[in-house]
């Protein structure tokens, strides 16, 4: 059996086109862990994924410590062994053991990576814009571009949030579906204040609006909302999503890769996601190409809304030398598609570099 001949760990530096805001950070630069491994057998794999500071619990500091905690134990193993050596320890650091194990996974040559025929995956957009004018202007010019779901965030002021969304709901005009997405940004009171005020013509649902580990709030939030809720922040284990399905109003489920442990697994929540009675979502937006690459290989079969891992639009630079093909607010896999490295590329934007063999 192959072994694990060496493994190299990377912090990337993605500077942004335009400064992307959460209602808890704001991003000017995406910084990636990406993991590189090579068996005795000369096969690669690569995957990586983005620690979001504020999102959760989870830093940087201690996602990349379990990384090279890993890493360097890894060395001589098989990949199963390495593979399960990290799962045993993914609460400890979610992002980073995904990180790992999603590359494995593209070392073995998961077939859910294959591509059979060519296929489609349309995209949501944030809207960026907070004045009419500058609203208007920018709708025009996304839906042009084919995109027909829009995130508006929400959660900072409850009546300038509703005055933004009638301007949005007001230009949409029928054109494209909203998703409102809170980032847990909302006390139980704004929240359910929030909701019960909605004209929910053109809203397809209502993300996360409470502390994720609240469930007593945002279920209430859900009885008061004439829009479905979408829950995504505490959703990381195939218990969490049962217990989200238990909650009326509960309509959708977000999941991501960096928070699910791997290809496999992300695929079999997605699954259980529709097994218990909601919608399953799927997506990054603070995703490099690599991971939404990733995340799309795995939507190809698994949902049939507006894909969230639009995450490769907004940094300036791509990572492939066969870039993913992005047009009419779509990605295009054409078939037998596997990316390339662009090596230069990767290069100049390593911030932080280290190898074990």
């Amino acid at each position: 059996m192959a072994e694990i001949r060496s493994m190299t760990l990377r912090r990337l530096a993605l500077p942004l086109v335009r400064p992307y805001r959460l209602s808890y950070r704001t991003f000017e630069v995406f910084e990636p862990f990406m993991v590189e491994v090579e068996d005795s057998d000369g096969r690669v794999g690569f995957a990586d994924a983005h620690v979001s500071p504020g999102s959760s619990a989870e830093t940087r500091e201690g996602g990349w410590a379990f990384l090279t905690a890993q890493a360097e134990a890894a060395i001589g193993r098989d990949a199963e062994a390495a593979r399960t050596a990290a799962l045993a320890r993914f609460s400890e650091s979610k992002v980073a053991a995904t990180s790992l194990v999603t590359a494995l996974e593209v070392l073995a040559q998961d077939p859910i990576l294959d591509i059979p025929e060519d296929c489609t995956l349309p995209l949501l957009t944030p809207v960026n814009a907070t004045d009419p004018e500058g609203i208007e202007d920018e709708l025009e010019v996304e839906i042009a571009r084919g995109f027909r779901t829009f995130k508006v965030k929400v959660g900072k002021d409850v009546d300038a949030d509703l005055a933004r969304l009638a301007v949005i709901q007001r230009v949409v005009s029928g054109r494209a579906t909203l998703r409102l997405d809170a980032n847990r940004a909302f006390s139980r009171e704004d929240a359910c204040r929030f909701a019960a005020a909605l004209a929910p013509e053109g809203i397809e649902l209502f993300e996360q609006p409470c502390d994720a580990d609240d469930w007593e709030a945002n279920a209430a939030v859900a009885a008061a909302s004439p829009v479905p809720l979408m829950l995504y922040e505490p959703i990381c284990t195939l218990d969490d999503i049962a217990r989200a399905g238990e909650i009326a109003g509960v309509g959708f489920c977000k999941l991501k890769l960096k928070r699910f442990g791997g290809l496999g697994r992300l695929r079999e929540g997605l699954e259980a996601v529709r097994a218990h009675g909601m919608e399953p979502v799927l997506g990054d937006g603070l995703g490099s190409e690599i991971h939404g690459w990733l995340e799309a290989c795995v939507a190809r079969t698994t949902i049939d809304n507006a894909g969230e891992f639009n995450g490769f639009l907004k940094p300036r630079d791509r990572l492939f030398e066969n870039p993913l093909e992005f047009t009419e607010g779509a990605i295009r896999l054409p078939a037998g598609y596997r990316p390339r490295l662009d090596r230069a590329a990767i290069e100049r934007l390593t911030a932080e570099r280290v190898a074990y063999t």
